[in-house]
This record gives C-alpha cells, structure tokens and sequence, in this order.
C-alpha cells in the first residue's frame, strides 16, 4: 500500500493536518482502510495543501 507518509509526524493544531504529509488525523487513522480510490484521491490533493502549510525542518 502506497503512502505519502514521510516518518515527520507533526499536527499543525490549526488545521489538524500532518506538517510532514498534510493529511488529516481522521486521514491518517483511516489510511489502511481506505479504497486505492480513496487514497489516490488524498494524495492528488497533498501537494496543494501542503503549500499552505508551515515547513518543518528536520
């Protein structure tokens, strides 16, 4: 199973989106039991968001 999973698990607390991946909490609980379709769909939107996000540097 594909994930955009990058091991940087920071929640940025006003969005609730992962700094390292820009998925959701509900996002990332439910990956493993998601459709191909489902995650196809999140990770299409992930670069976008991800502009919107504060980098997090290692």
């Amino acid at each position: 199973m594909i994930s955009p999973c990058v091991k940087i698990c920071v929640i940025d607390e006003p969005t609730r989106q992962c700094l390292g991946c820009g998925r959701t909490l509900r996002e990332i609980g439910g990956w493993s039991q998601m459709s191909d379709t489902e995650r196809t769909s999140i990770m299409d939107a992930l670069p976008q968001r991800m502009e919107h996000l504060a980098p997090v540097t290692k």
